[in-house]
């Protein structure tokens, strides 16, 4: 990907959706219209203590001297969360390393689990969990995390992966109810990925698919949306137990750098947690599995 048109294109979307009110500007009643949606860049340039001409040559992508006080500046300017802070941090610092002629450092995105992993999901027969990787693979699943979503993992999208069931699967939006929503979050879980891990080939390569294969993915990766979303709820609509919504929690393993751990959950005695404990009883016998391969 080019880093220069990532930084860009990065910044001039987040300047874009800013008001002056709201980065705390006074406009001039007698200023006239504006022609730009959002700040203009001598206003985030004012805003982040930097020279108009460094702003404008930094978001066109030359990132050459941004010091990391520069863009902690500018994140505070254009009002970055911490993941688009982070975000930030990862493009220009993957920016300097192709200047450098040097790699910046890769996370293989590992597709084997050891054996610990296994023994872990399968103690875990209460509550569906499973295992994936940075760029939505989901590598394995115990028997209820498989049973919850197996339209995910029967899915004839292949390799199994959040983001290609979402927008290549006819099936998805009839099993999630809120699909838009689901949508985004993986389209901004995919673009963190690719600010924090710009080398994996696997991961620039489902980006093409899924951008070749239809709109709503493409319009959306043009937003720059950046999340990292490691807790929260999501509705699905499951083929034989019904409407649920399902609590969850992502845990990064800190011994295999780039795999998550996601556990779901409902609250005891709410009909959500019915309708798992009768997917765990069709279950019982079920036992940890990896993804089907392609």
């Amino acid at each position: 990907m080019d880093r220069r048109s990532e930084i860009r294109d990065f910044l001039t979307t987040r300047r874009a959706r800013i008001t002056p009110e709201q980065a705390g500007l006074t406009v001039s009643p007698l200023s006239g219209a504006r022609r730009v949606p959002g700040l203009r860049r001598e206003e985030v340039a004012r805003l982040a203590g930097v020279s108009v001409p460094y702003y404008t040559r930094l978001e066109r992508g030359d990132a050459r001297g941004a010091t990391d006080a520069v863009l902690d500046a500018i994140a505070r300017a254009l009002l970055l969360d911490d993941a688009e802070r982070g975000h930030l941090f990862d493009l220009v610092r993957a920016a300097h390393a192709t200047a450098g002629q040097a790699r910046a450092p890769h996370r293989p995105a590992r597709r084997t689990l050891r054996p610990e992993l296994w023994n872990m999901l399968e103690a875990m027969s209460g509550v569906p969990a499973y295992i994936r990787n940075g760029r939505l693979d989901l590598l394995a699943g115990n028997g209820l995390a498989r049973a919850l979503f197996a339209p995910v993992f029967d899915s004839p999208a292949r390799p199994v992966n959040a983001a290609r069931f979402t927008f290549l699967d006819p099936a998805a939006p009839a099993f999630y109810p809120d699909w838009d929503a689901v949508a985004d979050q993986n389209v901004a879980t995919l673009r963190a990925e690719v600010g924090s891990n710009p080398y994996d080939k696997a991961l620039s390569d489902l980006i093409g698919e899924l951008s070749t294969r239809g709109d709503t993915f493409r319009e959306r990766w043009a937003r720059h949306e950046v999340r990292r979303h490691r807790a929260g709820a999501k509705r699905i609509r499951h083929p034989l137990v019904g409407d649920l919504t399902i609590n969850y929690e992502t845990m990064e393993l800190a011994a295999d750098e780039g795999l998550f751990l996601i556990i779901g959950g409902a609250a005891p005695g709410s009909r959500d947690a019915d309708a798992l404990g009768l997917l765990a009883s069709w279950n019982a016998t079920g036992t940890a599995r990896q993804a089907p391969a392609p």
